[in-house]
């Protein structure tokens, strides 16, 4: 459905079917920018808040810190400010054993895709 893993790169996903998604409930959507980025813009209606710092604790069904909210099986889509670090992340859970991992790319693509924001 969302395409699959690609070696080291993590696949993008269409900003309007991650608008979908997100709505539907179908994907996971994680916004790894920093607490401030997020204070500027706001973020992704519906996103979890996982700065790239806190990845390893967050997300990694093994630490004692892991959000439960987070299923390894359902499909996560990641963004950042420009898809760089979102991409990074993606790896990062691919590793931890998440299956179905998409980068979206920018804050700005999920704009694109129609996506409404929410202000923390």
């Amino acid at each position: 459905m969302f395409g699959h893993f690609m070696g080291n790169k993590i696949a993008r996903i269409d900003p309007v079917e991650a608008v979908n998604g997100a709505r539907d409930g179908t994907i996971t959507l994680i916004d790894v920018r920093e607490t401030g980025e997020v204070a500027a813009t706001g973020k992704a209606k519906g996103a979890r808040h996982i700065p790239m710092m806190l990845l390893r604790s967050k997300c990694d069904p093994h630490h004692p810190e892991f959000d439960r909210a987070l299923d390894p099986e359902k499909t996560i889509v990641l963004y950042c400010a420009s898809g760089a670090r979102s991409s990074s992340a993606g790896q990062m859970l691919s590793r931890m054993g998440f299956k179905d991992v998409r980068n979206l790319g920018g804050f700005q693509d999920w704009l694109r895709g129609g996506g409404a924001i929410e202000r923390a």
